[in-house]
């Protein structure tokens, strides 16, 4: 490693990061027969943008030609452990660890920023551009080049020291630094624990995730109603997913550690109280906002419904006869649908009569019918 690839790692670490390396920029060919597939199966779901420059994410030379490297760089966050409680009897959602506290774009970005500044300081004029989950890149397999770790069966990027609970930047440059001499090696062995806990199936032999069985992406990026089918199997999950993560072995050490969180199991009915002046209050600087307020308190109703507590209805009845969201008031009459109760069959009733919205009155048709 030469001394510039030294000093900048040493300032990254200096930054907060954990782990850097660098790797030479060139087209993935190995990825490119996989990611077509993947676009042609509608694996991409609601995340058009996906398919906007497939070339570019498989040679981001295409970005710019004078691009040859990248520096991949790796920022923890420390995954709190949610408090002890039944969240059911508690009606609390449950929400990702990385979601907590402030939005990591604008952390992560500011300080692999730091860093690129360092190296257009070394050499003036250098061209570097940086990406924090942002632009057309696979971060994963530049990380995994450039030697920080690898992919495991929970299609996350894996490091024997740190697990999986970081986040991955990126600096593109026109300066030239070598990949490592072997790439890291697969420690997943046997073990199958993020496969079969994984209450949606989402994860298949073969190191794939499918993205429209997947928790976070049903939680986060789809943006209409989430599928009848799949709405039990969210529990009480409203923002992303950590199931995968926290059955991995390679976590262990971290969540053991952990400290307990209240704010990772916010209370289900408070959010479906809130107005859209609320939530951007609420969540203007956080990564929640991803979601926007009809997905997380589209993710609450399902919730609530899934808790099977009694004290779920009154809130859901007064989502369902005043909210302005129909896509919230069908998740709601869904919910309701879940309880042998006469104030949830008369909640239904009653907004039947003065529903306009016709994915709303299929929903409240489908409550009254399936009520136990």
């Amino acid at each position: 490693m030469d001394r510039l690839a030294e000093k900048l790692i040493a300032i990254a670490l200096e930054q907060g990061f954990i782990l850097a390396g660098f790797t030479t920029l060139r087209p993935l060919e190995e990825r490119a027969d996989f990611f077509s597939r993947w676009l042609a199966e509608g694996r991409a779901a609601g995340m058009e943008w996906l398919a906007k420059t497939p070339a570019k994410r498989l040679d981001p030379r295409l970005i710019d030609p004078r691009l040859r490297s990248v520096m991949t760089l790796a920022w923890p966050y420390i995954p709190p452990r949610p408090p002890a409680i039944d969240w059911r009897a508690a009606m609390r959602g449950r929400i990702a660890a990385y979601a907590l506290g402030l939005d990591y774009h604008d952390t992560v970005k500011a300080r692999a920023l730091t860093v690129a500044a360092a190296l257009a300081a070394e050499r003036p004029g250098a061209v570097t551009r940086v990406y924090v989950d942002t632009g057309p890149v696979f971060e994963r397999e530049w990380a995994a080049a450039a030697g920080l770790g690898w992919f495991g069966r929970n299609t996350n990027l894996l490091n024997r020291y740190h697990g999986s609970y970081f986040f991955l930047a990126e600096i593109l440059t026109d300066l030239g630094f070598d990949a490592p001499k072997a790439p890291y090696r697969d420690h997943c062995g046997t073990c199958r624990r993020c496969l079969d806990l994984c209450p949606t199936g989402a994860l298949a032999d073969g190191y794939l995730l499918e993205p429209r069985l997947c928790i976070s992406y049903l939680t986060i990026e789809h943006r209409g109603a989430i599928p009848r089918a799949m709405r039990p199997r969210l529990g009480n999950w409203i923002f992303g997913c950590d199931i995968c993560q926290e059955v991995c072995p390679w976590n262990n050490d971290a969540t053991a550690a952990a400290p307990i969180n209240e704010a990772l199991m916010p209370p289900l009915a408070e959010l479906l109280a809130l107005d859209d002046d609320g939530f951007r209050r609420r969540f203007a600087k956080s990564a929640i906002r991803r979601a926007k307020r009809s997905g997380l308190l589209r993710n609450a109703a399902v919730a609530l419904g899934n808790s099977g507590n009694p004290a779920a209805i009154a809130p859901l009845a007064a989502t369902l006869a005043n909210e302005p969201d129909a896509q919230i008031r069908a998740h709601a009459a869904w919910a309701l649908g879940r309880f042998d109760a006469a104030d949830a069959r008369r909640a239904l009733e009653q907004a039947r009569r003065g529903e306009s919205a016709p994915e709303v009155n299929q929903e409240i048709t489908l409550a009254i019918e399936r009520a136990p």
